[in-house]
């Protein structure tokens, strides 16, 4: 009786250093890191053998990438044992017994006689490695589907396999099973990230975990790069949203709160203001995780440096408005051309041999190279507006049109709104913006035309365009810069205006910078007949009919005659007798000159005798020689003497 107490009690205590055992080595597993997971199973395979005085534990497990495998990850035995063969594969050792096992079947052999016959491959295995008794657990996880198998096994004897052992055994492979189990999902989870982080890294992107409840922020060491977080800086919610731009700041933090309670995809473009004060732009994409409760947990995102593409996008949208810019551009001087081309001369060449006339083309040649400001005068009709057409097509400005204001065509109340523009509702009635003369021709060349019309209060405007290049739309307070070569016109005599106070003194010493002085057509009378064909050759296409001579006593009638009209009333006379020729002989009868003409002749020869002093008091009233009165109008010397005859001209007493 004593004995069997005794027995009793030994076998107890057995079971509870078994226990006790299974327990150490089941809590030794829990939170293992997964690189010291093999190293802790070899250890449990040596501990086993030696409490149960076993001679072999082996762990098989079925490779991921060959699924109709069985291989040996892991073995204790003693020294003096066995070869073990490479890559051994329980499958073709084992296959009665691996079957088994794979099934989910635990199985012990007590020893290799109880075998059946169509395990034959299997007893031969197990002869050659000595095995007299053995034990086979399947590996798997809840359930799950089988992992591999723990042997153990005894070579000295044959040995029974008590309940106890096997279920504590079977609860070392469960144990083995789970940590394997979370050893491969981990190093899953590293290739995962791994391979994230290669593709992030090579996108320029960095990753980021942000729980709203908590504040806690997760970020990769790319994310730290693109907002310059230091390495050891510690991040929370509130430190990540301080680095985006104030203005950008409400607008993320609402996207990601909406994101988090509505479930939405987050997708948030904004700017970052840098340490060194460099604005970059980011952009954010992320997704809510869910508890099992259905509560948001967190948010994961990444962020990418979109900086090259946002400015790659302003400078298209810069690109953009500048073609905008040219586009409307050229459809102002396309209207305004269509407007030109209604009243543009048709006699595009000034046409003259006289010396007077070949003296004002190689002034005009000269100041075209430049970008002068040329100042021309002569009577109504004398060709101002031809000859500025010619400076500006010799000029480097040449590629664009010629701009055109005349400014006694417009009332006072217009001409400032035609020369600068307005902006929408600048005044009543002005309902649209309207873009201005001076805005048209940046870059080019604009003509203003009778510019002694220019009311007073404008003229100060005009100055500062022309000193500065500065101006505003009527309505606006936005200053405009423009290039712009001015060549003005008149057919006054500004000088005197100056005088009577009726014209700013500092504008015209601002236009009278290259004065050419056009001379009426009176005074070169060798150039009617070239002009008489010129213009003759131009009806004749129109009208269809040919002419193919004058008479001798038109053309003296033309000659003599004093023009008060000059070049503009010429073309309409031989316009006239084009439409009554009914012959290849051009007839031309040259008008008589009224009371209103005779006045208008009176205020020509007036001017002209001005002028003529004006060059005589010049020249020191020296008429003939070099630098003489005579040269500088472009006259024969008996010519200006018969002028001055003519118009009482005499030098003063002193």
């Amino acid at each position: 009786m004593q004995e069997s107490i005794e027995s009793l009690r030994t076998e107890l205590e057995e079971r509870l250093r078994f226990e006790t055992l299974l327990a150490e080595t089941s809590a030794r597993f829990v939170n293992l890191p997964a690189d010291q997971i093999d190293g802790e199973i070899e250890g449990t395979q040596r501990r086993m053998c030696e409490f149960l005085d076993l001679d072999r534990s082996a762990l098989w497990q079925v490779p991921e990438r060959e699924p109709g495998a069985l291989l040996m990850t892991h073995i204790h035995q003693p020294q003096g044992g066995p070869p073990i063969p490479k890559r051994p594969n329980a499958r073709d050792l084992f296959p009665w017994t691996a079957q088994k096992v794979l099934a989910g079947e635990t199985v012990t052999i007590t020893k290799m006689s109880n075998l059946p016959p169509e395990a034959s491959r299997d007893r031969e295995s197990y002869g050659l490695y000595g095995t007299k008794s053995t034990l086979l657990v399947p590996l798997s996880v809840g359930g799950g589907p089988i992992l591999g198998l723990l042997s153990f096994a005894v070579m000295r004897e044959e040995r029974d396999w008590p309940e106890t052992v096997v279920k504590g055994l079977q609860l070392i492979a469960q144990v083995f099973a789970s940590a394997l189990a979370r050893k491969q999902a981990e190093k899953t989870l590293r290739e995962s990230e791994a391979r994230l982080s290669v593709a992030t890294n090579a996108a320029g992107a960095g990753l980021w975990i942000m729980e709203p409840d908590t504040g806690h922020v997760w970020v990769t060491p790319k994310t730290r790069e693109l907002f310059l977080f230091a390495p050891d800086e510690e991040l929370n919610y509130e430190s990540l949203f301080k680095g985006i731009h104030p203005e950008d700041r409400d607008r993320v933090k609402q996207a990601v709160q909406q994101a988090v309670q509505a479930g939405e995809f987050l997708r948030s473009e904004y700017r970052i203001v840098l340490p060194d004060g460099n604005i970059r732009w980011m952009i954010a994409r992320g997704q809510r995780y869910l508890t099992s409760t259905g509560e948001p947990v967190r948010m994961v995102g990444v962020s990418l440096d979109i900086t090259e593409r946002k400015q790659m996008e302003e400078q298209l949208r810069e690109n953009l408005r500048e073609i905008e810019h040219l586009k409307q551009r050229l459809e102002r001087e396309n209207l305004y051309l269509q407007e030109e081309v209604k009243i543009l001369v048709e006699h595009t060449e000034i046409v003259g041999q006289s010396l007077s006339l070949k003296e004002v083309l190689a002034q005009a040649e000269q100041v075209a190279r430049t970008d002068s400001t040329v100042f021309l005068q002569g009577e109504t009709g004398t060709g101002k507006e031809l000859l500025a057409r010619a400076i500006h097509k010799m000029s480097a400005r040449k590629d664009r049109p010629l701009i055109t204001v005349n400014c006694a065509s417009l009332p006072p109340t217009l001409i400032e709104g035609e020369l600068f523009g307005r902006e929408k509702g600048a005044y009543t009635g002005a309902m649209t913006k309207m873009i201005g003369r001076f805005e048209i021709a940046d870059g080019s060349t604009l003509f203003l035309d009778e510019i002694g019309e220019l009311p007073l209060e404008l003229q100060s405007k005009l100055l500062r365009v022309l000193e500065e290049g500065n101006f505003e739309r009527l309505g606006s307070t936005k200053t405009l810069h423009v290039n712009v070569r001015i060549i003005a016109a008149t057919n006054r005599d500004i000088e005197l205006e100056v005088r009577d106070g009726k014209f700013r003194k500092d504008l015209f010493y601002r236009l009278n910078v290259f004065p050419i002085m056009i001379p009426p057509l009176r005074e070169r009378p060798e150039d009617i007949p070239l002009m008489v064909w010129a213009f003759v050759g131009q009806f004749q296409k129109r009208m269809g009919k040919e002419i193919e001579t004058i008479s001798k006593k038109s053309m003296e009638a033309l000659q003599s005659y004093s023009w008060p009209g000059n070049v503009r009333e010429l073309r309409n006379v031989i316009e006239h007798a084009m439409i009554l020729s009914k012959d290849k002989t051009l007839v031309v009868h040259v008008p008589k000159l009224g009371s209103s003409e005779a006045g208008a002749t009176r205020k020509l020869e007036e001017m002209e005798r001005r002028h003529i002093m004006a060059v005589l008091e010049k020249a020191g009233w020296r008429v003939a020689g070099k630098g003489g009165a005579a040269e500088a109008l472009g006259l024969k010397r008996t010519t200006l003497y018969s002028k001055m005859k003519k118009l009482g001209i005499g030098r003063p007493s002193s």
